[in-house]
């Protein structure tokens, strides 16, 4: 027990962390507004849409600065090869976009700017941030083609080494996959949302569809940000 609570401790000290639980606060509060609204419930649905716009506002302020993370990843690791650096950048200057212009997106929606503006901002910040996530994505089903390249080789390499160390090894390369494998999952389900600010649809625009995204997108965030 007192090493979950020291775990949730780490967890929410970190801003990944109170993110994901805002956001699944998020999402859970528009599928719970989706389900009252169709039902004789009107205040849980009006409780339940105060919930989704604080939970909002709270998580683009947590975000305040966040655009330098992108920066500083390209300064310290931009990658191995020619080709990741590149994805790197691509997929780093979207997200910058994507977090500097939702400073505005804020302002304008807490009344410090232009209300009218929002509408702008929206747009712009969901566009880098669906192009930063595309190359993101593309750069992680790289990495996991070379992990699973590397798990081949090895388990097949005639020089083998201690039973311990190759078991330790592999380990390593799975767990890394794992890991890549639940951002993929939550660059996908948030790509989902941008599109729905980019271009409207029935689809991307239902709150089901929103709803579940943005719960996969966090779970995904919890299981990856979680202390090990």
């Amino acid at each position: 027990m007192s090493d979950t609570v020291d775990k949730l401790v780490i967890f929410l000290a970190k801003r990944d962390g109170i993110d994901k639980l805002v956001k699944t606060f998020q999402y859970v509060s528009k599928l719970l507004h989706w389900r009252a609204a169709d039902s004789a419930h009107s205040d849980v649905a009006r409780r339940a849409k105060q919930w989704e716009v604080a939970s909002g506002l709270s998580r683009k302020a947590f975000r305040t600065g966040r655009f330098l993370s992108g920066f500083n990843a390209l300064r310290r690791n931009p990658g191995s090869t020619p080709a990741l650096r590149f994805l790197a950048v691509l997929a780093n200057a979207g997200e910058m976009v994507y977090f500097f212009f939702d400073h505005f997106l804020w302002l304008s929606r807490i009344g410090v700017l232009d209300g009218n503006l929002a509408r702008r901002m929206s747009f712009v910040s969901a566009f880098g941030e669906a192009f930063g996530y595309i190359f993101f994505i593309i750069s992680d089903f790289i990495l996991i083609r070379e992990g699973l390249d590397e798990e081949r080789k090895l388990l097949a390499s005639p020089e083998k080494m201690s039973v311990a160390a190759e078991k330790m090894s592999v380990g390593k390369i799975r767990a890394d996959r794992v890991m890549r494998l639940m951002a993929v999952a939550a660059n996908a389900a948030d790509l989902v949302i941008a599109v729905a600010d980019i271009e409207p649809n029935p689809f991307c625009n239902h709150a089901v569809t929103l709803g579940i995204s943005g719960l996969v997108s966090a779970w995904a965030g919890w299981y990856r940000n979680w202390p090990s």
